[in-house]
């Protein structure tokens, strides 16, 4: 199992908002496809998958604020 992490965007971002996501949970991703949109007040971001699997559970969901370093979903190696 794998964790989608949101990632240090810049100096001085502390959070982002998910602007969507381009899987839904049950979809198989690949390794390094963009899977979840991000945008903070300075600059929108995707995020890639660092595994291949099942996209098992979206945690953040549209419209929601992260901070940096929380998990967005969980991807189910496969």
């Amino acid at each position: 199992m794998s964790m989608l992490i949101l990632p240090e965007l810049g100096e001085g971002i502390e959070k982002a908002t998910v602007a969507c996501w381009h899987y839904k949970e049950g979809d198989g991703v690949q390794k390094g496809d963009d899977v979840v949109e991000v945008v903070t007040d300075k600059a929108s971001f995707n995020i890639a998958s660092e595994a291949s699997g099942i996209l098992r559970k979206i945690l953040v969901k549209d419209g929601e604020q992260a901070n940096i370093g929380a998990a967005l979903g969980i991807i189910e190696s496969s």
